[in-house]
């Protein structure tokens, strides 16, 4: 008979003691059980004491997590967090180095619990460490662990950021503009700076004449990539944070502190690759300089400034080598008539006032701005797209005014101008960063692919969307392979021709099988169950081989190892395998691995559930480095309020797993993998099922490899 669902099985250990094999009753309050086990070790006062989990979290058991004790879990008895901060408050204050060493350790540690750190802040121990910092006795490692264990009780959003000092926030500071600081004092400052910008607009003020850009680009240059990271995480912070007037000062002065060189110097092309948090901060930083254009894109252009006319002015004297007439030179007629026509030369819409063209938002003037700098910038392409299109018939010509409109407004959506940058993207592009105006270069280079365009599909002013729907597939195709310079852009681009293009759509078309006769769809409805049952089993076969899972115990720390797989036994159970290691064992060795095998009968599982649902991301998800693990997350939910939680190693074994087990519980399979499998394997028996109809012989083994030549000189002869 299995055992009630409220009683689990653990050890708990105590220091000098052998450790101890009970049974927990969930029902019965924690303060009883606690009790219970100081009186089995003879010990009193049960009230100082708690029990915690014994792996390397040391997280502390209280009524809001009792719940994920499972059996066989280990626990171990100490004192209690309100005990335990008491002790460690009096500790850090020591007067012997060593000794106040030792606790800020332990104090660094124990804070990543939210139990234990409650109780710390209580005592005003946010407070003490930051009179430490003010005081600036402390150096080395001591001021190292007092930082870590600030960062560390200020992750749990008790405290609010706004109540710190300005000699403190001068403290930090001061430690991020010295040359020369131990590596881990500088990155906890930095973290620091980050935080307090991103969370108090008054604090911003305050950091922001403290820190300056000339001081953080030093930290740049350097070869550690978790320093640059939280440099570039300080930049993006200051200009995400800064008034909108304020913005394009700051981007002034990271133009003339020649950050993008810096960065693209020593941290694109570092022969170090670029981890996820780096990729992230380098495509907000490019989020937030393209922002930069959208004041300019949602400015519409006043008809009546002259200053603005005269750039149309300036677009027409590139193109046409005229010099500006005198005022009494011709009639008026004559020189309105003479406008007309090179305004409808250049492209644009409104040929008596071109000016209204640029009223709509977007791309406002930003537009206008881009066809400025192409004509000053790019003369010789600009004057050769004009004239070009200019003699051809009216019904083939290339709209140049027209065409830099909506294609600044393209590149505005590709590029998401003036939205805020996601939290999990990675998505930036190196080729942004090498040139101070690379969204111009980009729009010129794209003006010219779309001039080429509208040639190869020998277009007519009817064809305009059509042109301009290839055109932003083209673009949309040649991001994708993350080109690393704009030349390289230029030349993907070249390969990205309108014939390519229609065999890029002709290949996905074939592949995507886009036929929608009855007959075939009657044909895929019939063998799709097959294909699933396939897939199901490769699932299963799949869970039987078992997977080693990891286990995320903290922010940024990884524990022990989980082993997962199916056995097809008589009870046909779900094997848990758990891998630990044990400070004190029953033979007293100092280390002991110990493996403890938990078999869950595939009748008790109830259900599996994933990412934020799961009982091991539902406490920690609110932290940012655990966000990233919450889609592998699945835990499996057995007998009543039984859970087996696991982070999957990557997206693929995960999808293996949760699909595998909703399989063996008889629900459906839903995951990104297994539409993706259903798609590839009911496309190939479609077309081969196809080709058996048309009578096409298909071999049962594949043909052989043909052999090496023995002899190389050869030629083919042309005639």
């Amino acid at each position: 008979m299995p055992p009630p669902s409220d009683i689990v099985k653990v050890a708990i250990e105590w220091p000098g003691a052998f450790p101890k094999l009970m049974e927990i009753d969930q029902k019965k309050p924690l303060s009883a059980i606690i009790k219970e086990v100081c009186e089995g070790w003879s010990l009193g006062n049960h009230e100082n004491f708690a029990l915690q989990n014994a792996d390397s979290t040391n997280f502390y058991i209280t009524e809001k997590n009792r719940n994920d004790i499972k059996n066989g879990s280990i626990l171990r008895l100490t004192t209690s967090p309100s005990q335990m901060a008491g002790q460690l408050h009096e500790r850090i204050q020591s007067s012997s180095m060593d000794a106040k060493l030792e606790a800020l350790k332990d104090l660094a540690n124990s804070s990543r619990d939210v139990t234990f750190a409650q109780e710390f802040i209580n005592l005003d121990g946010i407070s003490l460490l930051t009179q430490m910092v003010e005081s600036g006795t402390d150096f080395g490692d001591l001021l190292s662990f007092t930082l870590t264990a600030f960062v560390e009780l200020m992750d749990h959003g008790i405290v609010s950021w706004d109540t710190f000092s300005v000699a403190f926030i001068k403290k930090i500071a001061g430690y991020v503009n010295k040359s020369a600081m131990d590596t881990a004092v500088l990155q906890r400052s930095l973290a620091i700076l980050e935080s307090m910008v991103l969370n108090s607009q008054d604090l911003y003020q305050k950091v922001a004449q403290e820190i300056t850009i000339g001081q953080l680009i030093p930290h740049l240059q350097g070869t550690d990539q978790d320093i640059q990271t939280y440099t570039i995480a300080v930049i993006n912070a200051l200009f995400l944070k800064a008034p909108e007037d304020k913005r394009q000062e700051m981007a002034h002065i990271l133009a003339q502190k020649q950050l993008r060189s810096i960065i693209l110097s020593n941290v694109i092309r570092s022969p170090k690759p670029i981890n996820d948090e780096m990729a992230h901060q380098l495509y907000v930083l490019q989020v937030l300089t393209f922002n930069l254009l959208e004041d300019r894109m949602m400015t519409k252009m006043d008809p009546q400034d002259q200053a603005q006319r005269d750039i149309i002015f300036e677009l027409r004297r590139i193109a046409f080598d005229v010099e500006c007439e005198p005022n009494n030179s011709g009639s008026i007629e004559k020189r309105k008539s003479m406008y007309t026509r090179d305004y409808k030369k250049l492209g644009f819409i409104n040929h008596v006032n071109p000016a209204m063209d640029f009223t709509q938002i977007p791309p406002g003037m930003l537009a206008l701005d881009n066809m400025l700098y192409f004509a000053r910038h790019h003369q010789d392409a600009y004057i050769r797209i004009v004239l070009e299109n200019s003699s051809r018939e009216d019904k083939h010509e290339c709209p140049f005014g027209r065409s830099s409109i909506e294609l600044t407004k393209m590149l505005c959506e590709i590029l998401k101008v003036g939205e805020l940058p996601s939290e999990n993207c990675h998505d930036f592009h190196p080729m942004f960063f090498t040139h101070d105006r690379s969204f111009e270069e980009f729009f010129c280079i794209c003006i010219q692919l779309l001039n080429k365009t509208w040639k190869e599909m020998r277009a007519t002013s009817e064809d305009f969307n059509k042109v301009m729907q290839v055109v932003r597939e083209q673009i949309m195709r040649a991001l994708t392979q993350k080109p690393n310079s704009l030349d390289q852009l230029k030349s993907r681009l070249q390969n990205l021709s309108y014939t390519e293009i229609l065999k890029i759509r002709q290949s996905e078309r074939m592949n995507q099988e886009d036929f929608q006769s009855r007959p075939i769809l009657e044909l895929r409805e019939k063998i799709q169950p097959e294909i699933m049952e396939l897939i199901k089993q490769q699932r299963l076969n799949r869970l039987c081989d078992g997977t080693c899972f990891r286990k995320i115990s903290s922010r940024r720390r990884q524990g022990g190892c989980l082993s997962l797989s199916l056995t097809h036994s008589l009870t046909h159970s779900l094997t848990h395998s758990l891998t630990h290691s044990l400070t004190h064992s029953l033979t007293h060795s100092l280390t002991h691995t110990h493996t403890e095998k938990e078999f869950v009968p595939v009748a008790d599982m109830k259900a599996v559930v994933t990412g934020k649902d799961c009982p091991h991301m539902k406490e920690k998800g609110s932290l940012k480095q655990n966000k990233e693990v919450q889609e592998l997350a699945f835990s499996v939910l057995y007998e009543s309020d039984e859970y087996l939680n696991f982070i999957a190693p990557d997206k693929h074994e995960y999808c293996v797993w949760t699909d595998g087990l909703n399989a063996l519980l008889g629900k459906e399979m839903t995951s990104d993998f297994t539409k993706s499998d259903m798609d590839t394997l009911l496309s190939m028996e479609m077309k081969l099922r196809l080709l058996d109809l048309e009578n096409i012989q298909i071999p049962e083994a594949p043909p052989p490899i043909p052999k090496e030549p023995s002899n190389y000189d050869f030629v083919y002869d042309c005639n």
